[in-house]
């Protein structure tokens, strides 16, 4: 069964955001020629689930190339109808719903790349079975949390964690599946 990795980046104190979706943070850790195993890590993917608010702000920043290069499926979870673009849909129907109709199909890992409500509704029906989080060495203090409180217990286990000079901890982990 294809698998569903989350990889995102967070402040120490758990933010993926500062507030008004904020994400210049990340510019702490930038460093010519370190992607910290994005490219490898994308790869991978043939498939993304991402949240309307960071496909918008991904969209306006870096352009729509980043998530939509014609070789993958790219599912922009909305509440509002808009038109498809490309291979890019846009859905407004039940998240696991779609997570099993992708599922069913053939192909590789399907990425996860927020937002914090995307994020929450895969935890509340288990579905995330890999956690790929780069920590940024700093406390933002305020703006919009990585995991919501009111989700279900979810036990890891770590494969692995790697540091980088730029102050970078990236942790990887797989979901045990617990109930």
């Amino acid at each position: 069964m294809r698998k569903i990795s989350l990889f995102i980046a967070m402040s120490l104190d758990g933010y993926i955001a500062k507030p008004n979706d904020d994400l210049t943070f990340l510019n702490l850790v930038e460093k010519d020629g370190e992607d910290y195993g994005y490219a490898e890590f994308t790869n991978s993917i043939d498939t993304i689930i991402i949240g309307r608010r960071t496909y918008d702000y991904v969209v306006k920043t870096i352009g729509p190339s980043h998530y939509d290069n014609g070789q993958r499926d790219i599912y922009v979870i909305t509440r509002t109808n808009r038109k498809d673009l490309g291979r890019t849909t846009f859905y407004s129907g039940s998240i696991p719903e779609l997570v099993n109709k992708i599922r069913s199909r053939e192909g590789k890992s399907i990425y996860c790349d927020g937002g914090t409500e995307i994020i929450n509704e895969l935890l509340m029906s288990n579905l995330i079975d890999e956690y790929i989080i780069s920590v940024i060495p700093i406390l933002l203090g305020e703006g919009i949390r990585l995991f919501k409180d009111g989700r279900p217990e979810n036990v890891l286990e770590l494969i692995d964690a790697k540091t980088y000079e730029t102050g970078l901890t990236q942790l990887h982990y797989k979901n045990k599946k617990v109930s």
